[in-house]
């Protein structure tokens, strides 16, 4: 379902665009473009080519054997595992049994309502453990009939040309270290340089419908650019921008890349039918090989639980939630069930241990950005208190818990390195008519993980926005008893006198701010505060030493706030939520206006991830030491670059100069002859054009500046 900040933006668009039930006659797309993905004409008329028209029915191989006495007890137990993934059509499974002996065959057919049941019902059943002797084989009958019509003898398959694979990093080696980015508006999807130089960003790549969604999104860590279609997803890279991979998922609408990049999930919210609850699907892939790895269907309500539960009782996205890689590469996929939570760990997408871990009254959890922990809150039950447990996997090891008493609200904020756990706290009063706000601050990389916690001097006050410094020990609120008009503080895990961790020291605090979010520098110590959504006031903060303010600006109805990778430049954006003013601005880290852009209909700016630096931190520092000595170095080539900029783009004007004089003077000729014919017609009524206006020449003079000077006589 949209906000109805979301239906704003698409307004004029189809009713129910872009995820409803739209009539998709009504979206208009270029003749002939594709955009990379089959239409679903083309995937029938594959259908029709490659399959004998069983391609509904799955035979299942590898069942145990049984006599008359269990056969209809075996038969039960197996159309229930069958139906758990799809609607057997009527009298649609076939349990053979050989007559001779009366055992049954081991093997069964299973015929579903389509074939996009069946291939799901034979991902899910394929290597099904029903007991410790009998793993499931699960093929699609269209697939047996071509394995048998494998020629017994080998047949070498023909040589195909070499076609030299894309460079995924290329724009990682720009001369300039200038970083991407990608916008969205109206019908097109650009990627462009940031070029502050130029004042303007340099286009890399454009394309009209390259994606079907509102969104565009990058891989976390910029390899790829993902784009949604009715079809499925596609991936992009390279410096040509050409299609990687694409997965199939049929009116596909959210994805989501696992850290590590090896894994996407592709999401599809499917609207109630009738009396039926809401519906999802969801398809985990590989993304190097495309293999698909596990299909989620089922009802919403199995997992609209506590924090990932919708107004209208759906399921929120995303309530599947990727956790960090491990160091052998395994990422894990959590989502929560009532008093549980399921862990699947990729790639094998089996659930951890088999089962779930037990979990009563959970309400909502997060996962580190940098180790696989995940931070659950459990809510109270009668007289058991409320608890904030840490749990780690694969070995579901519960590695610390916090009990917390009359809970009206908790919220998870992780430290960007997974350094620290922030936990805000809502209780109720003891007249349960108020509540007061407190943090229980985790230190995740002390021994046995010590918990501080910190309250406001105010109780009356409550903390609206949190957010941690990168690569550093600090933390900024946003709190008061005024939502307009907040006080916004700065605290920090470390003493700032005697350097030593341990506890919560206060640093700073300004009153009377006009903000309502709160973004560091990805590199930390400048700190940006926005006022989203209201008055677009921005105010710039340098932390380093003693808190100082180095700039202010305004950018009105601005909606978003992005730095960039570097954390040289930070953009503001005002996005199709409102009407007017739509596009973005160009700053500088200390709040410095370099350059806008302004698009009608602007959907989304998102930043090229990059990355992490392969550099140690000893060398980072190295540096960062010597910065002075290697400055100048790249200044000078710096200077260089931009002037053959300069020079490349004189000569681009030049050339186009050159070209409209040779064209104006191939014209001469043919505009006299126009201009006899016009005389003739005319007769006595011509008069010459230059004679309808008379040329004066005027000077004017204007005073550029005056200044005083005092002049000693000799």
């Amino acid at each position: 379902m949209l906000s109805v900040e979301e239906e704003k933006m698409f307004e004029g668009q189809p009713r129910g665009f872009p995820f409803g039930d739209f009539d998709i006659a009504d979206v208009m797309l270029p003749d002939g473009d594709t955009m990379g993905i089959p239409s679903d004409d083309e995937e029938e008329e594959e259908l029709i080519e490659t399959e004998t028209g069983l391609g509904h029915i799955v035979v299942v191989d590898n069942i145990p054997q049984v006599g008359a006495e269990k056969y209809d007890k075996l038969t039960k137990i197996l159309s229930k595992i069958f139906s758990a993934s799809g609607t057997i059509a009527e009298n649609g499974l076939n349990h053979p049994v050989d007559q001779s002996t009366g055992l049954s065959k081991g093997f069964a057919f299973v015929e579903y309502e389509n074939h996009d049941q069946a291939r799901t019902a034979r991902m899910a059943l394929d290597g099904y453990q029903l007991d410790k002797n009998h793993k499931f084989i699960a093929i699609l009958f269209d697939d047996l009939e071509r394995l048998n019509d494998v020629p017994d003898e080998y047949q070498e398959p023909p040589q195909k040309p070499y076609e030299p694979a894309t460079d995924l990093y290329n724009w990682m080696g720009d001369r300039r270290g200038r970083d991407q980015f990608a916008v969205r508006y109206g019908d097109e999807t650009e990627v462009l340089f940031n070029d502050v130089a130029q004042q303007n960003p340099q286009k890399v790549k454009d394309r009209s419908f390259w994606t079907e969604a509102p969104f565009i999104q990058w891989s976390p860590q910029g390899t790829y650019l993902a784009t949604v279609h009715m079809q499925g997803v596609a991936i992009w890279g390279g410096d040509d921008f050409r299609r990687i991979r694409r997965f199939s998922h049929k009116n596909a609408q959210r994805l989501a890349f696992s850290e590590c990049e090896k894994f996407v999930y592709i999401y599809t919210d499917i609207p109630p039918e009738g009396r039926q609850p809401p519906r999802f699907a969801l398809s985990v892939y590989e993304v190097t090989t495309g293999r698909k790895l596990r299909v989620f269907e089922g009802s919403q309500e199995d997992h609209a639980v506590g924090a990932a539960r919708r107004p209208d009782g759906g399921m929120a996205y995303p309530a599947f939630k990727w956790s960090s890689s491990t160091d052998d590469g395994h990422a894990f996929l959590a989502v929560m069930r009532k008093n549980a939570i399921s862990i699947y760990q990729a790639p094998e997408m089996t659930l951890l241990d088999k089962k779930s871990i037990k979990a009563d009254g959970i309400q909502s959890f997060e996962w580190s950005p940098a180790d696989p922990i995940l931070c659950a809150y459990q809510e109270e039950q009668g007289n058991l208190p409320a608890r904030v447990v840490l749990i780690r996997s694969p070995d579901r090891e519960e590695v610390r818990a916090k009990n917390l008493f009359s809970v009206a609200d908790v919220r998870m904020a992780w430290h960007p390195q997974g350094d620290y756990l922030a936990v805000r706290v809502e209780k109720w009063t003891k007249t349960k008519k108020s509540t007061t706000t407190n943090l229980e601050l985790f230190s995740m990389r002390e021994k046995n993980i010590p918990v501080d916690m910190l309250e406001l001097p105010n109780k009356s006050e409550k903390i609206s926005g949190l957010a941690w410094e990168p690569h550093g020990n600090r933390f900024a609120l946003i709190h008061g008893s005024d939502p307009q008009r907040p006080s916004v503080s700065l605290y920090s895990m470390k003493d700032p006198k005697s350097g030593a961790l341990g506890g919560v020291h206060h640093i700073h605090t300004v009153h009377n701010r006009s903000v309502s979010s709160l973004h560091w520098s990805p590199k930390g110590r400048f700190l940006l505060l926005a006022g989203l959504k209201q008055n677009g006031k921005l105010e710039w903060w340098d932390t380093h030493d003693e808190v100082s303010v180095v700039g202010a600006g305004e950018h009105l109805m601005a909606t978003e706030v992005a730095w960039d990778p570097s954390g040289r430049y930070v953009v503001t954006s005002v996005t199709a939520v409102n009407q007017m003013e739509n596009g973005y601005q160009v700053w500088s880290f200390c709040g410095q206006p370099l350059y806008k852009v302004s698009k009608d209909r602007f959907f989304g700016f998102v930043w090229r991830p990059r990355p992490e630096c392969l550099l140690s931190k000893e060398k980072q520092k190295e540096i960062s030491k010597n910065l002075k000595k290697y400055s100048k170095r790249f200044e000078e080539e710096d200077e260089k670059l931009l002037a053959a900029v300069d020079s490349e783009l004189l000569a681009e004007r030049e050339k186009m100069l050159s070209e409209w004089n040779s064209w104006k003077e191939s014209r001469v000729e043919w505009a006299e002859k126009q201009k006899e014919g016009i005389k003739q017609l005319l007769g006595s009524k011509w008069v010459a054009p230059e004679e309808e206006y008379i040329v004066q020449e005027v000077e004017v003079s204007a005073i550029v500046d005056v200044r005083e000077q005092k002049v000693e006589s000799q």
